[in-house]
């Protein structure tokens, strides 16, 4: 097994050298994609990526989302040898020092996507709070896993490459918000299981967001259509398989 991150940046350069001081204990291949930033925060990316020699820089010619920035570093990972790749957010958002323990649960279990379960504080925002419950139970719908699925939104995950790297080629993924949610679905689907842990998750005064409103929510729209059509195109390969999970348990 060799594990490896990626941090996807955009508008947040001036927080990925404390993201990556606290990976470099680790010893790790670091994947950074510049998504397309603007001269400011592309400074600030070109001066960590000289400063951390295990880091392995890719750069988006303009803004192309957090989910084609993943997947190209999936693509990259793939060529690399890294079998399982860490995703962390650029904000500083989660806490880092769980970073340890999901290492440690993707070594016990490799065929598992690993995933962070947010433990929130009072900074979040009702809004954020609300469309996580929304894409859970939405999850839960599409791959007839009812509770299975607990956070389908958080960007703090292990994933496994090979599976993953599998989507990529055979599958279009949505490119913006709606790709936490979407590739976990794809996942379950490929038959990928999921274990969780929590994380603690803070939204910090004046932390800039890259939702935008009109774009985003076509997007997530277009991505729940996408994954309904492709629910009653597996329907009887998800509900045999259903059927047999409970026989078994």
């Amino acid at each position: 097994m060799q594990q490896g991150f990626i941090i996807p940046v955009y508008n947040h350069g001036s927080t990925l050298e404390q993201v990556v001081s606290s990976l470099s204990v680790y010893n790790l291949p670091i994947i950074v994609v510049d998504d397309g930033n603007g001269e400011t925060d592309k400074a600030y990316i070109y001066d960590v990526s000289k400063k951390f020699s295990n880091i392995t820089l890719i750069v988006n010619k303009r803004n192309r989302g957090k989910g084609y920035s993943v997947c190209r570093a999936i693509k990259e990972a793939h060529k690399m040898g890294i079998t399982h790749l860490f995703q962390i957010d650029a904000d500083g958002q989660h806490d880092m020092e769980q970073v340890k323990n999901f290492l440690n649960i993707s070594k016990e279990h490799p065929a598992a996507l690993v995933s962070g379960v947010p433990v929130f504080d009072e900074s979040i925002p009702l809004k954020r709070k609300n469309g996580k419950k929304i894409s859970n139970n939405y999850a839960g719908f599409v791959t007839l896993t009812h509770n299975y699925i607990q956070d389908a939104m958080c960007g703090y995950r292990i994933y496994p490459v090979e599976p993953f790297y599998r989507i990529c080629k055979a599958t279009y993924i949505d490119s913006h918000m709606g790709f936490d949610t979407e590739i976990l679905i794809k996942m379950v689907w490929f038959g990928v299981p999921l274990i969780y842990s929590p994380v603690k998750v803070s939204y910090p005064v004046g932390g800039k967001s890259n939702f935008r409103m009109v774009r985003d929510n076509i997007h997530i729209s277009w991505m729940f259509t996408r994954m309904t059509c492709g629910m009653f195109v597996l329907w009887p390969y998800l509900l045999i398989r259903k059927m047999f999970t409970k026989r078994e348990a």
